[in-house]
């Protein structure tokens, strides 16, 4: 009955305004968000209306997550509410309604080609990074066999994981895996050791969603194709930041997310080379991804229609070509020239907390940083919650990265601050300064919501810590 009272009272806590226990040092005032002239967080952040508002009453939101997910521009919550607005159905009607939502949604198609290099029919809309992964794992993993392998690395989200697992297992090949140096990045050697022609698919991220290291894809390409290996490219951290050429990165199939590029939710893409996708067989069953179909068989449409069964999420490809032609307009060049400078600016910044073990190379990288305390890897979470009374949003625990967070012998996962081209350095700023506070706070046990000295009432890393 106590604990079930402590737990009430807890969670209408959690209803009321955060509040600290006791007053800590205010966090160094620093210039409005518009102040640096010729910043391109400053041009854009107008245009993001969750920038605009408050975590909390008076405290004012400072978004640090976007390797999670991405804030969503005004053009795109109006290419949603537009095609609401009007909606119908597409590849079907003949009315003006229907062919202007499919003109639309095929819009959508060709500005995410557009943005990748690629022609408009090697687009596949599928419902996220991780089905676009699956899709492959299914339909091309389908030719796989006893003494076949697939090599992936240590450092891949579950995503690019557990597909390869489910293939291998149910096709009797060998799934292999790629560790990490001590410093942070890929062990090249080992990837080539583990290369062997019975290495069919090379599996792996551009951008590792914890160590924030950039893979060296072309030359991890080729060394694949030496082989005769295909390669799938994990590119969720790397589209809305980095430059990307399908053609030149010399990779087979390239997936990524919407949520993570600005875009809406519920939409990913697959991008593939034509002959490839026009070899592999359907992996769903439904309307529009054939020519013609009888009671004893069927005959399937050509790529992209043979994969996209049913009726598609058509609102959120919309969005993603928002998002996509967003991101063209601003240049990609310009946006990852700008994210170089704030990878350097956070790395450098966060190098001088006292007592943080940073994640990953410094140099190389993309504007993400993974972060422990190097003595009580355990109040994590608390430094989080900590931080969010701040208004500032980061995210604590595995990113979906179990094997790696092992392979670092972070057992309680680790801290990660993630940037985009609307993160200005005052923030980082603010959030360093708030850091440094916030791990005082939690060492000391001091942020803890209820008694620490009662065990009855908290089980907070900072009691833990005292006990």
């Amino acid at each position: 009955m106590a604990r079930a009272a402590l737990a009430a009272a807890r969670f209408l806590q959690l209803l009321q305004p955060r509040r600290r226990l006791r007053p800590r040092r205010a966090i160094r005032s620093s210039p409005p968000f518009f102040a640096s002239a010729g910043d391109l967080a400053a041009e854009v952040r107008r245009d993001f209306p969750a920038l605009q508002s408050n975590a909390y009453p008076g405290v004012p939101l400072i978004y640090l997550d976007s390797g999670a997910t991405s804030q969503k521009p005004s053009c795109v919550l109006q290419a949603l509410t537009d095609y609401y607005e009007h909606s119908a159905n597409v590849h079907r009607g003949t009315y003006a309604l229907a062919e202007r939502a499919t003109e639309a949604f095929e819009h959508a198609r060709s500005s995410v080609a557009k943005l990748i290099g690629a022609k408009p029919q090697e687009v596949i809309f599928t419902g996220g990074a991780t089905d676009a992964i699956n899709l492959v794992a299914e339909s091309w993993g389908s030719t796989l066999g006893p003494g076949d392998e697939v090599l992936i690395t240590v450092m891949e989200h579950h995503s690019n994981i557990i597909p390869w697992q489910l293939a291998t297992q149910k096709t009797g090949a060998t799934l292999k895996h790629v560790g990490i140096t001590e410093e942070g990045t890929l062990d090249l050697d080992e990837f080539q050791r583990l290369l062997s022609p019975q290495t069919k698919m090379v599996a792996f991220c551009h951008v590792s969603n914890t160590l924030g290291c950039i893979n060296p894809v072309k030359e991890m390409a080729a060394a694949a194709h030496a082989v005769g290996a295909k390669v799938l490219l994990d590119a969720c951290q790397s589209v809305p930041h980095l430059k990307i050429d399908v053609a030149d990165l010399g990779v087979d199939f390239l997936v990524a997310s919407s949520h993570k590029m600005y875009g809406p939710t519920g939409v990913g893409f697959l991008w593939g080379r034509p002959e490839i996708l026009e070899a592999m067989p359907p992996w769903k069953g439904g309307g529009e991804m054939i020519k013609e179909v009888y009671m004893d068989r069927s005959f399937y449409a050509d790529v992209p229609a043979r994969f996209e069964a049913g009726t598609p999420p058509i609102a959120q490809a919309v969005g993603l070509g928002a998002a996509c032609d967003y991101m063209l307009r601003l240049g990609m060049d310009r946006i990852e020239a700008y994210e170089r400078e704030l990878s350097e600016y956070l790395w450098q910044a966060m190098s001088r907390v006292p007592g943080l073990r940073l994640y990953g190379p410094p140099r190389d990288r993309c504007a993400l940083v993974a972060f422990n305390d190097q003595r009580h890897a355990e109040i994590l979470k608390d430094v989080a919650g900590v931080l969010d009374m701040d208004g500032i949003a980061i995210r604590a625990g595995h990113h979906c990265a179990q094997p790696l967070h092992r392979a670092l012998g972070a057992t309680y996962g680790s801290a990660r601050v993630s940037c985009a081209f609307y993160t200005t350095k005052e923030e980082i700023d603010r959030f360093v300064e708030a850091l440094e506070d916030a791990l005082e706070t939690v060492r000391s046990g001091e942020g803890c919501v209820f008694d620490p000295d009662d065990p009855e009432a908290c089980n907070c890393s900072s009691s833990r810590m005292r006990s």
